[in-house]
């Protein structure tokens, strides 16, 4: 009975214990200290204790320092132990670092599973399990790219897509008009017509006006117009409207269908006016979405007409003052079975489209092309966050004589806008700022050289590692618009640590000095006081983390030899403070032993009680409990180095 008694409490011990490690391990995790998490969860495991929070945490240690390989190690340990209980989280984890060794095959099997789990998930919209070479590949360019995107304020409930820009005028095409009585059949919408609004740069933001119609005479109908390209001097426009007659009536063709035209405009003064139709347009296929070259002389646009490639194909004519080339169609490198759409150039000639028969993230992308430069260039999808799982059209880019500024918009149907379509802008401009400083000594402000620094990001990863030169300056290139943790780590000194936001100001500096405190003081280690619940001995948490730099510091002295001393304060009977300080005393000892160090490296471990007060709160005295405190505490001496 007594064995059984002794086996129980053995266990219980032992839980307690793996309990106790694993929470000061979640500690050092909290704090990005993840080679010390590693070490800790490690030991946990040793004693038997394989839950999926160890295991997971584990694979986070190494993921979060870009170990890959022992990464996906434990995330797989995990996987094949709880498989259903994981969190999806840690199944995208897994193919991720699958993916960083090049592993495509075993990250396809998981990322099967993980779209079953979450057919939500924005990171599996058009994933295609029979193309996963590219799929990986385009999925890496959506990973490695930062893009601001905002909603414009001024779209509608209605559909609003494509833009426009022309002395500081937006335009773009809005089913808003408030006279819903009259109602488009295929989207129970009122029909488009061409709005523009005011846009003005107001140093880092952008101001847009309210929305109007433009000031036309007789370009807006009870038709659809939309998709509007400008001639540079600002004379000409072309734009997209339903084919309509002399009397504002809608024409169709055999099949009772209303096809779309092409026409353009003159700017008579303030009005656009002399609308005239295009000579290749047809009452029997649509031909729209026009744009230009930067140099105005060829114009491209989209038609179903008969002899092209797909549903609907993009074409170029060469313009000659009043007379237009017949229309060719831009071929195969552009050109698929499927629909291409909404063309534009940019001002170093990059061709931008929309389609979904290139590989896609689903149903209309935007890609980007050198066919006008190079005839045999490949399409390249331009991946999140300008494309989605679903239609994103539209592309334009502001013209910019700064090479840095890549701003614009496009427009989608994606959730989370205000309309069926929204207008969206964006800023791949590139914005770095720096984070420098210097290492030095808590205590005497010197500079400490050779400083381990960490880069840290929002969610614990170690973005990069450097080590402070002989003048103690580390430097960092980071993001705008970014949260960062920089850590400070030397062998004999705590670590300090320094939390950092960048704005969006360009090539800013963000100075982050970082002091750390060291852990030898002549012939003590030197940690923050070790606390223990009341009448008890036991080493809690806390007492632990603060007692693993006692560790460090053995450890990277083989030689030491300490003794270690715990003192009370005088509440409490004497005899009985002696042993209780005695027994924290022994306790503290027995901690640094668990944790590897030799017993003969502490000479000994010794409680006073409240015989060496260092203040005046003897037996009787009033003091403060800040006082008293004083009085609790623990000395590492240092004996031999």
């Amino acid at each position: 009975m007594m064995k059984t008694k002794s086996l129980i409490l053995f266990f219980v011990l032992s839980s307690t214990f793996m309990i106790a490690q694993e929470k000061l391990a979640d500690k050092f995790f909290g704090n990005y200290s993840y080679v010390k998490a590693t070490e800790l969860y490690k030991e946990v495991l040793k004693k038997g204790d394989t839950s999926v929070h160890v295991l997971t945490r584990l694979g986070d240690c190494y993921y979060n320092n870009s170990k890959s390989e022992d990464a996906a190690q434990w995330y797989k340990k995990a996987l094949q132990k709880y498989d259903s209980d994981v969190n999806p989280e840690y199944i995208y984890k897994y193919i991720q670092s699958l993916r960083s060794l090049g592993n495509y095959s075993e990250a396809n099997v998981w990322m099967k599973k993980f779209t079953e789990i979450q057919n939500n998930d924005s990171r599996v919209k058009g994933y295609n399990p029979e193309d996963i070479s590219k799929y990986n590949e385009l999925a890496k360019t959506e990973m490695d790219r930062v893009v601001k995107l905002v909603n414009l304020p001024f779209n509608s409930k209605y559909s609003d897509f494509g833009s426009f820009i022309h002395n500081e005028q937006m335009y773009f095409a809005s089913s808003r008009n408030t006279d819903e009585k009259k109602l488009y059949s295929w989207n129970q919408e009122p029909f488009l017509d061409i709005y523009s609004v005011s846009v003005e740069k107001q140093g880092d933001t952008i101001a847009y006006g309210s929305a109007d119609f433009i000031n036309a005479e007789k370009i807006n109908t009870d038709y659809h117009e939309a998709s509007v390209a400008i001639t540079k001097d600002g004379k000409t426009m072309y734009f997209t409207r339903d084919n309509v007659g002399k009397k504002n009536k809608a024409k169709y063709d055999n099949e009772g269908t209303t096809h779309l035209k092409l026409y353009k405009a003159s700017l008579v003064g303030e009005t656009w006016t002399n609308i005239e139709e295009l000579p290749f347009n047809d009452d029997v296929f649509s031909t729209g979405h026009p744009t230009l070259s930067p140099d105005n002389k060829i114009l491209y646009f989209v038609s179903d007409r008969e002899g092209g490639l797909g549903q609907t194909d993009i074409y170029q004519v060469e313009i000659n003052n009043n007379s237009y080339s017949e229309p060719v169609n831009l071929g195969e490198k552009v050109n698929t079975e499927g629909r291409e759409m909404f063309p534009f150039v940019s001002q170093d000639s990059t061709f931008y489209f929309s389609s979904d028969g290139h590989l896609n993230l689903g149903f209309l992308d935007i890609f980007k092309s050198n066919i006008i430069k190079d005839e045999n260039a490949q399409p390249e999808n331009m991946g999140a966050p300008y494309n989605s799982g679903y239609d994103d059209f539209a592309f334009f880019m502001n013209p910019s004589e700064e090479e840095n500024d890549k701003t614009g918009y496009f427009s989608s149907n994606r959730p989370d806008g205000q309309g069926s379509d929204d207008i969206y802008s964006f800023d791949a401009s590139i914005c770095l700022q720096t984070i420098k400083g210097i290492t030095r000594d808590l205590n005497t402000n010197d500079i400490i050289a050779g400083t381990t620094v960490k880069l840290v990001n929002e969610v614990g990863k170690v973005l990069e590692e450097v080590e402070s030169n002989d003048k103690g300056e580390y430097e960092f290139t980071v993001d705008c618009n970014k949260k960062y943790t920089v850590i400070g780590s030397k062998e004999d000194y705590k670590d300090d640590l320094k939390e950092v936001s960048t704005d969006n100001e360009n090539e800013k500096v963000t100075e982050a000095d970082l002091y750390l405190e060291p852990l030898i003081n002549d012939n003590q280690i030197v940690i923050n006081p070790i606390f223990f619940d009341f009448d008890k001995s036991n080493i809690r948490t806390d007492a632990q983390y603060e007692l693993e730099n006692i560790v460090d510091v053995m450890r990277a002295h083989p030689n030491m030899v300490i003794k270690i001393e715990a003192h009370t304060d005088s509440r409490g009977r004497d005899k009985y403070n002696e042993k209780l300080s005695d027994r924290r005393a022994k306790s503290t000892r027995d901690y640094i032993i668990s944790r590897g160090i030799a017993p003969e490296r502490i000479e000994s471990a010794i409680g006073y009680g409240e015989t060496q007060l260092l203040n005046k709160c003897s037996n009787g005295v009033k003091c403060s409990e800040e006082e008293h405190q004083m009085n609790r505490r623990s000395y590492f001496y240092i004996l031999k180095e």
